[in-house]
């Protein structure tokens, strides 16, 4: 028995140094899998975020054609980074609605006026209920919706050049 508790911290040692081995060699998971793909929307109905668009409700959304949602706010500084592939998008046909967080009128008209506004809609979530509903951790956040107004893809994170071609194919296969 003495024999077993002398060697007792040696082993524990050595257990925890597998055990952190493993995890240093096992592969690491970088995708979010989000609950919500494939879920109908949560009833929402906001008030405009700009002066020159519309508020955004889910029943909206519903179209019978795919188009995002774009989560931001006008003080997200990668929403500003992601703000030229959203033109590319828009400028490929893509139909682009959008939650404003947080945020007031004037400082989204001024974030649109000096990054360029692809949103056919922004509604205004000044409390982001509708965001925690859509099961959105932060911004920028980008779902792809099929016409039914279903969560068919949830991009975590801002949306890079070399994304495009992803979304665009996630658009078309929510057709």
């Amino acid at each position: 028995m003495r024999k077993i508790l002398i060697w007792l911290p040696l082993l524990l040692f050595l257990a925890f140094i597998a055990l952190f081995a493993s995890g240093l060699f096992k592969p690491d998971d970088r995708i979010i899998h989000s609950r919500l793909v494939g879920q109908a929307l949560p009833a929402f109905d906001l008030p405009a975020a700009a002066s020159d668009r519309s508020g955004l409700s889910s029943a909206q959304m519903a179209g019978g054609k795919p188009r995002l949602l774009n989560i931001f706010a006008s003080w997200c500084v990668p929403c500003a980074a992601e703000a030229p592939q959203l033109m590319v998008l828009k400028q490929a046909g893509v139909e682009i609605d959008a939650i404003a967080i947080r945020d007031a009128r004037a400082d989204v008209d001024g974030f649109l006026a000096r990054n360029g506004n692809p949103f056919a809609r922004i509604g205004l979530d000044a409390r982001s209920a509708v965001q925690i509903a859509l099961g959105s951790s932060g911004v920028p956040e980008t779902f792809v919706i099929d016409g039914a107004g279903r969560i068919a893809y949830q991009h975590i994170g801002e949306i890079r050049a070399d994304d495009v071609p992803m979304i665009l194919e996630k658009l078309r296969d929510a057709q």
